[in-house]
Formats: C-alpha cells, structure tokens, sequence
C-alpha cells in the first residue's frame, strides 16, 4: 500500500478538477492505497502570494508532500498552461519536493486544444522537481464531468475508461516501485 497526495490545483469550490480527483480517489483506494486530497484553494491566499514558507498551513503542505509516495497532480488549463494557484504552491515546494516519487498529472479543460498542456506546461515543471517517474498523464473536457442527482460525479463513459486505464497504470507503478523499496526479511 503506498501513500499517496492527491492535490487539486483548482481555484473553483465547484471545480470539475477536484471532483474528477476525488473520484480516481476512490479507484486508487480500492487498489489498496492511502489517499490523501488537497485542495490548493483551501490554502490561505496571503501565505501563497505572499511566500510565507513558514506559514503553518504551507508547511503542512509540504510535510504532505514529503510523506506520499506518489502524487497525483490535477489541474484545469487556463490559456494553455496549469493553473496559477498550482503554480504558487509548487513554487513555495522545496525544489526537489517530488524526489523520488511517482507523479500522475491530470488535467481539465474545455477544449481538446489544451491537451498538450500536460505536457509541455506541468511535465516539465514535476520533472525539475525531482520527480523519479512522471507517469502518462491524462486529460478530460470538462464536459464529459458531470454530477447526477444525488450529487455524484459521473465521468462520460470513453472518458471513464480511458482515465480507468491510466490510473490503474499509475496504481501499478506506484506498487511496484513501493514493493522494490520495502524491507525483505
């Protein structure tokens, strides 16, 4: 069982981001893991704008960060990049934060014109952060993320499966590298 951060990089308390997060929680925890969420936007904003390195709640985060095994990274695309609240957080990370960690980024967006902000936005910001293995990451329109009536989030079903299948990639890595570094005996 590995632990893993689940952060949500949205600035939005209805964010279609953080429910696509919480529900590969879910899957992630029925793989047998300890899933920790975060939310950047419960952050206080003085603390991130600011830099207060030394601000409990930012220091928190970082303790976060330091415990997980793996980290998901989910973000909505603005004007083609990952969101400005992410990107206060991991500039308030130490600079080698991820070292050694699995990381799964995840984003979402309106149009498939964002796809390739994964990979040319976020994947080279987690990788100078040390990470040991930034997984294939994963992008939804935000129209395929929906609530039904009872307040659950519904993933389109194409979009379902394929984040099914990334995320249980994922799942497998963050094992076997877990599984590599535990003590024989």
């Amino acid at each position: 069982m590995a632990a893993i951060l689940s952060v949500s990089g949205s600035p939005s308390p209805t964010s279609r981001t953080a429910r696509l997060l919480r529900h590969l929680d879910d899957r992630l925890r029925l793989h047998g893991h300890q899933v920790t969420p975060l939310d950047v936007r419960t952050l206080p904003a003085e603390a991130l704008l600011g830099a207060d390195f030394r601000h409990p709640a930012i220091t928190g985060a970082v303790s976060l960060f330091e415990r997980a095994d793996g980290v998901v990274v989910g973000t909505p695309v603005y004007k083609a990049a990952y969101s400005g609240l992410l990107k206060s957080l991991l500039d308030l990370l130490p600079q080698y934060a991820l070292a050694g960690k699995t990381v799964f980024p995840l984003a979402t967006g309106g149009s498939t014109a964002h796809v390739l902000a994964i990979d040319y936005a976020l994947r080279p910001v987690l990788s100078s952060m040390g990470a040991l293995h930034v997984v294939p990451g994963w992008f939804t329109l935000d129209k395929d993320i929906t609530v039904d009536d009872n307040g659950a989030t519904v993933v389109a079903p194409g979009a379902a499966e394929a984040l099914s299948q990334v995320t249980d990639q994922f799942s497998a890595a963050l094992s076997a590298r877990t599984a590599a570094l535990a003590p024989t005996g």
